[in-house]
């Protein structure tokens, strides 16, 4: 099997795991009909995740590697540590309420009372490795004088918890939908405007 033709099933499973992941819940999302849908089989699904829970432990990694990339892709636009905050507002916010991240959230829940890997792997993969890269931006906010940050860790923390709040957890008990551009906009800019008045200089 030739490394394009492995990586295309590959993906075609993945996509295929998180269609039955979003119909039918983790519990009931079974190999078998994740492998008859990406028309590959139960031998070849093994092979390359091991079981269910490695296939989702892939798509976690998986979906959060492209997080990560697309955040730091914003970060190296440049600019100062107020614009790069105002450019991942609402990236963040997609990327947290998005259908995929929803779909695995349930899906970690779902795990809690089998296997309980989905959980950590989610933590480690998403907001411990967001985490150092808004740290970041407010040791840099603090650097050149636009905030003083005496802890950025702290400060990116607070900023996360004031840009998401219940939000996700909320789409995760699909209680809202995921909220508009406009939406992310002004949420992103609340949080922003409280960061001012807790970080302010001066």
């Amino acid at each position: 099997m030739s490394g394009k033709y492995a990586a295309s099933r590959r993906a075609a499973i993945k996509e295929a795991a998180f269609e039955v992941l979003a119909e039918k819940g983790y519990k009931a999302a079974s190999v078998l009909e994740i492998a008859k849908r990406a028309g590959s089989s139960n031998e070849t699904l093994y092979k390359w995740f091991g079981n269910k829970q490695g296939l989702f432990r892939t798509l976690v990694e998986d979906n959060a590697g492209q997080a990560r990339a697309l955040l730091e892709s914003t970060l190296a636009e440049g600019g100062d540590a107020l614009e790069a905050l105002a450019r991942l507002g609402p990236i963040l916010l997609t990327i947290v309420t998005g259908e995929k991240a929803v779909a695995l959230n349930r899906a970690a829940a779902g795990d809690v009372f089998e296997t309980a890997t989905l959980g950590p792997t989610i933590a480690q993969n998403g907001r411990d490795s967001i985490l150092p890269l808004l740290t970041a931006i407010f040791e840099k906010a603090d650097r050149d004088g636009s905030l003083a940050v005496a802890d950025p860790e702290d400060a990116a923390e607070t900023f996360i918890n004031l840009l998401i709040g219940d939000l996700q957890i909320r789409r995760v008990i699909g209680v809202v939908e995921m909220p508009t551009s406009a939406e992310m906009a002004a949420r992103t800019d609340r949080a922003l405007s409280k960061i001012l008045r807790i970080y302010r200089t001066g």
